[in-house]
């Protein structure tokens, strides 16, 4: 029988040394380069100048910030408000044992998920469009008095870009929801029937605690994505590089980018882009804390 021996130190490290060449490269190094940058006052990529906390100090007493803050906590809140209860309740209808068609009207409500922001965006822009808008279209031709040059997109900013990412992400959030609801317990839900609890009784007391933990995670999500979001007002007010009217669709991304890669402020755009990256980092860290307090055993 041959004796085993054992392989040399360092052959794991020739197995992962692709990984970690790669995530040196396109990972690590550009996080710490964009933590130098974000001490430093540039004008391109080539001329730059150490400042210390300055582009810091600059960005919070800066008034388009905190605009972009605003818009961007209104814009997750009201993403939060609609996404997750129109996501659980097309979750719900899904799950009726008797409904028919659930296939096609999975893949119809999922579908949108699969196209991505930018399709979106372009989408909803020429269904909100003035005069040859759909919804104009179609309003003026079922109310004659009905005005085709009707501006949602400039009247409804926050409104309008909200529906949209509604309609584009409801539906992959139905799919966790739905899975979540399929893994309740049948016999908690017969028992609860049987001592005599309604249908709402049944929901807040059996499935609602049974899908939290799946509700939880697709909250965090969903907040991660909003205060992340870039690419939905950039398609829709495009001719004012995402701003809006009176910079109502100004985000903190946008005006990243602007900062960035328009001006070539890339010191100050690195420095948004650390504040963002730490706002992210206490929610995550809030989220986890209030799951924890709410659930001990976790």
């Amino acid at each position: 029988m041959k004796s085993f021996r054992p392989h040399p130190p360092w052959i794991p490290w020739l197995f992962l040394s692709p990984f970690l060449v790669f995530f040196a490269l396109f990972a690590s190094w550009p996080v710490a380069r964009s933590l130098m940058l974000a001490f430093e006052q540039t004008y391109g990529p080539r001329t730059k100048a150490f400042v210390g906390l300055l582009n810091f100090q600059a960005v919070w007493h800066d008034p388009y910030f905190w605009t972009a803050v605003r818009n961007t906590l209104l814009f997750t809140g009201g993403t939060l408000l609609v996404q997750i209860p129109l996501a659980l309740g097309l979750a719900l209808l899904m799950n009726r044992p008797r409904l028919r068609g659930r296939a096609a009207f999975r893949l119809l409500f999922f579908s949108p998920s699969i196209i991505g922001f930018v399709f979106a965006g372009t989408l909803f822009f020429l269904l909100l469009e003035k005069r040859i808008g759909l919804l104009n279209a179609g309003l003026h031709t079922v109310f004659s008095h009905w005005d085709p040059d009707f501006p949602w997109i400039d009247h409804y900013v926050m409104t309008s870009l909200i529906i949209a990412s509604a309609w584009l992400s409801a539906g992959f959030h139905m799919a966790y929801l739905l899975a979540a609801l399929q893994n309740v317990s049948g016999d908690l839900l017969d028992a609860a029937a049987i001592d005599g609890a309604g249908p709402w009784r049944r929901f807040w007391h059996v499935t609602l605690p049974g899908i939290r933990p799946v509700l939880e995670v697709l909250v965090l999500l969903t907040l991660i994505t909003g205060f992340q979001v870039f690419d939905l007002p950039f398609i829709f007010y495009n001719d004012s590089m995402g701003n809006g009217p009176n910079n109502q669709a100004l985000t903190i991304v946008t005006y990243l980018y602007q900062t960035g890669f328009i001006a070539g402020n890339l010191g100050y755009a690195s420095a948004i882009g650390w504040l963002l990256t730490l706002a992210l980092i206490g929610l995550a860290l809030a989220h986890r804390h209030l799951t924890r307090t709410e659930d001990p055993s976790r």
